[in-house]
């Protein structure tokens, strides 16, 4: 009986030794690999997140990056080290396809609004501080997420964009540009004198701090109405300053054809009362 267990022990000694043999080497190099490759894996994050600041990315899609790639190269590295260990990872690389293709159907809304967020990020067609219109919405950007973008309205109500549909249409952005055109118009009465109402306004014009003098500002009739020749002025501002702009050259304009008396005419009715019988 003693000879029995000590030949089984020897045994499976053997056997110990044998599968550490085999075994055991994989074992150190795979957890080799895993030490190694994470420490890598953490300096190259760090580099390439300095990286992503210096080159000027939007900020809050720098740490998005990071962590995406981050998480990408650890998954490989795990995959790796399991090859290492000699587990098979072709069964498991399936599974994890079949299960993201799962997930992406499952979330195909939202990835699409992902994939606008980083459309935006990358690209800037607007930033936060413009002031932009899309699809029938205008407002102030106050922040761009990677899902949504914040506006604020002009009567101070938010509206939560999807990033998706921001990339996907037409997106007008008043501030791009440094300078920014004022389309206005103002009627005066047929028997007035056309240059001389010009006149007036260019220099009512020009006599507003906030009304550029380059470009300068135009004067045309625009169309005649049924009581007023309707003039189109437009003059030019600074983009942030246009709706104080815009406010300041009404004003002004009609001070100035008050002043001259010139007169701006509004719809009238005659009304003919006959008395006697019908």
């Amino acid at each position: 009986m003693y000879n029995m267990n000590k030949q089984q022990i020897q045994e499976s000694f053997q056997a110990f030794a044998e599968l550490a043999t085999i075994y055991l080497p994989k074992l150190i190099s795979g957890l080799l690999l895993l030490v190694v490759g994470w420490w890598t894996i953490g300096k190259f994050i760090r580099w390439f997140q300095i990286k992503l600041e210096n080159s000027k990315v939007e900020f809050t899609l720098v740490p998005f990056l990071s962590s995406l790639t981050g998480f990408v190269l650890k998954l490989l590295l795990l995959v790796s080290v399991a090859s290492v260990l000699g587990i098979a990872t072709t069964s498991f690389v399936a599974m994890l396809g079949a299960g993201s293709l799962a997930v992406g159907l499952a979330l195909q809304g939202s990835l699409s609004h992902f994939a606008g967020g980083v459309v935006i990020l990358f690209f800037k067609p607007f930033k936060v501080g413009d002031v932009i219109e899309l699809d029938g919405i205008k407002g102030t950007v106050q922040s761009i997420t990677i899902l949504y973008t914040i506006v604020t309205t002009p009567d101070d109500n938010t509206a939560v964009i999807p990033n998706g549909q921001v990339a996907n249409n037409k997106v007008i952005n008043f501030t791009k540009e440094n300078n920014r055109r004022i389309d206005l118009l103002v009627g005066i009465s047929y028997s007035q004198d056309i240059d001389q109402a010009k006149q007036v306004i260019l220099d009512a014009l020009n006599s507003e701090p906030l009304i550029l003098d380059s470009p300068a500002p135009f004067v045309g009739i625009e169309s005649f109405g049924d009581s007023a020749v309707n003039l189109a002025f437009r003059p030019y501002s600074k983009s942030v300053d246009y709706a104080e702009a815009m406010f300041a050259a009404n004003e002004v304009v009609k001070k100035a054809l008050d002043k001259h008396n010139i007169e701006i005419p509004f719809p009238q009715r005659d009304l003919n009362i006959r008395s006697g019988n019908l």
